[in-house]
């Protein structure tokens, strides 16, 4: 009976050696015995072998997709981080503002005129006195 059942396990449920043998309260080797007098033995492991080979390759790609989104992550931040570190530069140079920061800083009210190689304002806005019309390229 407990041959049947250790063949049983293996072969049609497919569980481990040492589960096999928990689970019957035997040695691992006695399961390793019967399982290799088996005529299905090869091709089972075999087949278990494919199945581990798949797994691991699914764990590899989706270790790899891990470490690059985290390297993407970090790149983002650093970016942030060294955008945050110049904004900060520029801004305590003086308390008055220089128009390119201020272009740099209101991007959306500014757009570019490639015939006279400046920037204009967006007149829909409204402009207070103190805003620059026009901010030449550099």
């Amino acid at each position: 009976m407990t041959k049947e059942n250790i063949i049983s396990l293996f072969y049609i449920e497919h569980l481990p050696v040492k589960e096999i043998a928990k689970q019957l309260d035997i040695s691992s080797a006695y399961v390793t015995k019967i399982i290799k007098q088996d005529s299905r033995y090869i091709q089972e492991k075999n087949f278990r072998k494919s199945v581990s080979k798949n797994r691991r390759k699914i764990a590899q790609k989706e270790f790899i997709e891990k470490k690059r989104e985290k390297q993407r992550i970090e790149d983002n931040y650093s970016y942030v981080q060294s955008q945050h570190e110049q904004a900060t530069r520029e801004l305590s140079k003086s308390s008055h503002l220089s128009n390119e920061s201020y272009r740099k800083w209101n991007y959306s009210a500014y757009n570019y005129n490639p015939s006279k190689r400046r920037f204009e304002f967006n007149d829909k806005l409204g402009r207070s006195a103190d805003v620059p019309k026009y901010i030449k390229e550099r």
